[in-house]
Parts: C-alpha cells; structure tokens; sequence
C-alpha cells in the first residue's frame, strides 16, 4: 500500500458517531452506509464528500465532521476512484490504519434537502438491485 499522490490535508470523516480529540476510528466496524464490518477506515480532503458521508450515514445520531490524521499509509479509495468517477475528484481515500481524531468542523452547509432525497432514493435504488457492494 502507498500514500496517495495527491493527497493533501486537512482530511476529514463524515459520520453519526459521537468521539472527541484524540479518539481513533478504526477498521473493523461496519460502514456508515450497510451492514458490514470494513477492513478499511474512509476519508477525504474535501469537505463535500464529509459531508454527504454524515448526511447519509446510518443511525440516530447527530451528523458530525471530524478533521482526522492518518496514522499510517493511504491509498484511494476504489469504490469513487475510476470506478464512479475519473480519476479521484472526491478526493476520498481509505486506510487499514485508524485515522486519529484532531478537531470537528463546528459549521458546514448541508446538501439542499431535495438533493439529499434524490441521493438517497439513488442509494435506495442500488440496494434493491444489489448494486451497493463496498469494495473491500
């Protein structure tokens, strides 16, 4: 595994799960989307792609951004890079080690609701057609 070329900081973590500084997410839980337990940690440099990731993430819990630290090598992230979009516009990454928790983006701007609808009913969509596999 190596870094990813054009990775560059700050990084950060869209999700439902309540953490402080200094806490590590980790692989091994299941992701914000499906049930299943990942072998990968996910982020990205852009804040955009955070905050879809807490907007669509799974649970009851209060949408949260953190600004994350890899702690160890990173690559990006197959299931956007080439397979969804050219290249790696996302700027989403994923790696075995956990990502260290260094602050929360404290304001940001949800996605118009009728925009969050539609990505969710396209989800929807891939869920009933067996389409939603994580390439793990």
């Amino acid at each position: 595994m190596t870094y990813a070329k054009d990775a560059v900081p700050p990084f950060y973590h869209g999700t439902r799960a309540d953490l402080c500084v200094g806490d590590l997410l980790a692989p091994g839980f299941s992701s914000n989307y499906q049930e299943q337990k990942l072998s990968w940690v996910y982020f990205s440099a852009s804040l955009d792609a955070a905050i879809w990731g807490c907007e669509l993430a799974r649970g009851e819990g209060r949408e949260r951004i953190y600004i994350v630290e890899p702690t160890g090598p990173f690559e990006d992230d197959p299931n956007l890079t080439d397979k969804k979009f050219p290249g790696n516009p996302t700027s989403s990454y994923r790696s075995r080690d956990p990502l260290r928790i260094v602050g929360e983006v404290a304001e940001w701007e949800p996605h118009p609701p009728g925009r969050l609808q539609d990505m969710k009913d396209a989800l929807a969509r891939m869920a009933a057609e067996g389409d939603m596999k994580i390439i793990d």
